[in-house]
């Protein structure tokens, strides 16, 4: 990732607020027959210290990223979105890109079968929790019998992340007054409106909106 030092994140807190928010990863592995990328869901490990990931793979993916043998990448990426140079002021301008990812690394450590289990019910009750009527992995005999088959063709896993690199890109390098006609198109209704992105543009910016809660 190229280095901006004005966009860099480098509170943990807020990598792992990133994580929560947009739990739909990439991972990425050098491997001895070239890259191999997946894409799963992962949540935090709250009772761990420093960020941890949990999830599960599809088998065979575990033994096509050679896990365990070495460092992998997950990616994780927030809110972006197209900026236009119309909504900044007179002057010559070209168009940029909002966004905000987090490449964090470290080993994976594969987990037994009832781990794994607990790690799949975590994540289905982490989903299913939004719902009005939540439909548990474990809610019924029957669904819970189901539940044991397809487990097993899954491996679940737990990476502790030994570092990792982010960026927030969010016009943290423009005036006020082109920040606040940013937010303004990013909450109107035209083709590029996104309200997700509009709220990172407000909170990588305190100084124009005010800190951010939480």
């Amino acid at each position: 990732m190229r280095h901006t030092p004005v966009f860099e994140l480098t509170d943990p807190a807020e990598v792992a607020r990133l994580v929560r928010e947009n739990p739909w990863a990439t991972i990425v592995s050098s491997t001895s027959n070239g890259l191999i990328a997946s894409h799963y869901p992962v949540l935090l490990d709250e009772t761990a210290e420093g960020l941890v990931l949990l999830s599960h793979v599809g088998r065979p993916d575990e033994r096509l990223h050679e896990w365990g043998s070495h460092e992998v990448m997950v990616v994780v990426q927030g809110p972006h979105g197209y900026i236009s140079p119309g909504w900044y002021d007179a002057n010559p301008a070209v168009p940029t890109w909002n966004f905000v990812t987090a490449h964090l690394y470290g080993v994976p450590e594969l987990l037994g079968a009832d781990e794994n289990l607990r790690v799949l019910e975590n994540l289905v009750d982490h989903f299913e929790d939004a719902l009005p009527s939540p439909r548990r992995m474990r809610g019924t005999l029957e669904n819970s019998a189901y539940a044991d088959r397809i487990s097993a063709g899954t491996v679940g896993f737990r990476l502790p992340v030994t570092r990792f690199t982010a960026k927030v890109k969010m016009s943290q390098n423009r005036p006020p007054e082109t920040v606040e006609r940013i937010v303004t198109e990013l909450e109107g209704d035209g083709p590029y409106a996104s309200r997700d992105l509009a709220a990172e543009v407000r909170r990588a910016n305190p100084e124009v909106f005010g800190r951010a809660d939480g």
